[in-house]
């Protein structure tokens, strides 16, 4: 007989929204965190107004900065890095999560074309 305890069978539950779904969603009202997983110098190159500045690998120890009663949408480069992030604050907690697809790539080409690429 098989057995699988109720944490080996928690799935989690994470949004794909492209960054113009995204801000659509905060233009109708919709209270967001942002959370961006890049490291600091890709943060110098291109950034987000608003965003919280969280490399992948202090999400764990920061955890506490970012409030799991708001949802939390989650930006990196191209979408993997955030996808990680995003199923983390799912496991841990977070309600209402979601990764932002194609990262601030697809921000800059389809929302904010002052955004510079890399």
């Amino acid at each position: 007989m098989l057995y699988v305890s109720s944490r080996e069978f928690h799935a989690e539950v994470v949004e794909e929204v492209t960054p113009v779904e995204f801000d659509e969603r905060r233009r109708a009202g919709e209270s967001w965190q942002l959370l961006d997983v890049r490291e600091a110098w890709e943060c110098a190159l291109a950034s987000v107004d608003g965003a919280l500045y969280m490399p992948l690998h202090e999400l764990p120890a920061r955890l506490g900065e970012l409030d799991p009663g708001l949802p939390v949408a989650v930006l990196c480069h191209s979408g993997i890095r955030s996808a990680l992030a995003a199923g983390y604050l799912a496991r841990t907690g977070f309600d209402r999560v979601a990764n932002i697809t194609g990262g601030i790539d697809a921000w800059s080409l389809d929302l904010d074309h002052s955004i510079p690429r890399y």
